[in-house]
């Protein structure tokens, strides 16, 4: 068991709001939840921590594996190679209902090449790693002694204490005038005016912490938790998380091999034109196997 060089804060117990009956439907009803005291990262698992866990262990991800055919039935032979999901501006307007126009499963990109090939972690390494699919999330957390948080525990260690209010840090929008967060500013998803100082990930710990003092729970990446999403998907025009990897590999009518995660806390590609989900309430499914370019985790723990 290793301990890597990650602060973490614990989280008092109790009841809490969790969810909200004013957004997307998948977030209803707003509900009284219960739990247990718990102790979560303070950041969300860097570039430099992983790194770390890869060295000490020699763990190969989803993405820098081939995927197995027998997952991926009628997938080309040339599309089953090492590779993740990658974010790309587009030159202008597109159609909102179709994320293909934004995310390109990219073969050779992965946790060490975020953008692919020809990519690095040069100056990267304090920002959250990406392309990391929940197995590997999982195998760092067993690694480090730890788990991944539950949707419960997650959503409560974002409001910070703030019960029921819209955003970790109050009920007040601020993300087109002066952000609390690394979202999106401009237009999705060809013009993003940097007034967060961000177009991508941005280093943990840029913003001010919650009421909890903990970091980039709204923002920057989406992130894991341990709990299966068991409600109907939203259609596809809303979801920004990216689609899963069976899609791009084979797209096929029936629910593949792999289960869905709910993931949370939105990422620096939410925006209020397409994907307001920079807000603790909101959540997406993702399945196990799908990683992404703005997508990472933190741990948890007893207390």
């Amino acid at each position: 068991m290793a301990q890597p060089d990650q602060q973490q804060i614990p989280i008092p117990g109790g009841e809490f709001l969790m969810g909200s009956d004013c957004h997307y439907p998948e977030e209803r009803p707003a509900r009284m939840v219960l739990v247990d005291p718990f102790r979560i990262d303070a950041r969300p698992v860097t570039n430099r921590i992983f790194m770390e866990f890869v060295a000490d262990t020699g763990y190969v991800t989803f993405a820098e594996r081939p995927p197995d055919p027998a997952h991926y039935p009628g997938a080309r032979p040339q599309d089953l190679v090492p590779g993740s999901l990658v974010f790309g501006m587009t030159d202008g307007p597109v159609d909102l209902q179709d994320f293909r126009n934004w995310w390109a499963w990219t073969p050779g990109a992965d946790w060490r090449r975020p953008l692919g090939p020809g990519s690095s972690l040069d100056g990267l390494e304090d920002h959250p790693v990406v392309h990391v699919a929940y197995p590997d999330a999982v195998a760092f957390a067993r690694w480090a002694g730890m788990r991944l948080p539950s949707e419960a525990e997650w959503e409560h260690a974002a409001r910070g204490g703030l019960e029921g209010a819209e955003f970790a840090w109050g009920d007040q929008d601020v993300q087109e005038t002066a952000p609390l967060a690394n979202t999106w500013q401009g237009r999705f998803p060809y013009e993003n005016t940097e007034l967060d100082g961000w177009t991508r990930t941005s280093p943990v710990g840029s913003y001010a912490p919650n009421g909890y003092g903990l970091h980039d729970m709204i923002g920057n990446v989406w992130e894991w938790t341990s709990t299966r999403y068991r409600e109907a998907p939203p259609t596809a025009g809303s979801r920004c998380c990216g689609p899963p990897r069976s899609e791009h590999l084979a797209p096929i009518r029936e629910p593949g091999p792999f289960p869905a995660r709910t993931i949370k806390g939105g990422s620096h590609l939410c925006t209020i034109q397409y994907c307001f989900r920079y807000r603790p309430a909101a959540r997406q499914p993702q399945t196990i196997d799908t990683s992404a370019s703005h997508l990472g985790f933190r741990c948890a723990s007893r207390a």
